[in-house]
């Protein structure tokens, strides 16, 4: 898990899968050209706005890209530099799936 304070902000693009969160920013990462404007308004339109619900579910073997995210009730699949233009607050780890370990792992 990338966050273990609720209160961490983080790039979604420093994600890992199965971390949680809620988008607190879109933009505003010194992305004053045109092609980051139009990234950022594209973001909007996708439905990452602020106060949206994210959740990684899965990234690329090769570089850890893309990664495929669930976004509010849709599944979404970005690159990590467009996932970059997100922050999110990242929810704690569960202490019961932290804590989980197989049995037969465990043996």
């Amino acid at each position: 898990m990338v966050a273990s304070v609720m209160s961490d902000l983080l790039k979604l693009s420093d994600a890992r899968p199965g971390d949680r969160g809620v988008i607190v920013q879109v933009g505003g990462h010194g992305s004053a050209d045109e092609h980051g404007l139009e990234l950022e308004r594209r973001l909007l339109e996708l439905g990452f706005v602020e106060g949206a619900r994210v959740e990684l579910l899965h990234e690329g073997l090769f570089g850890r890209d893309p990664i495929a995210m669930k976004v509010d009730d849709m599944c979404v699949a970005l690159r990590r530099h467009e996932a970059a233009l997100l922050t999110v607050r990242f929810e704690p780890a569960p202490v019961w799936k932290a804590a989980y370990v197989p049995e037969e792992a465990a043996a």
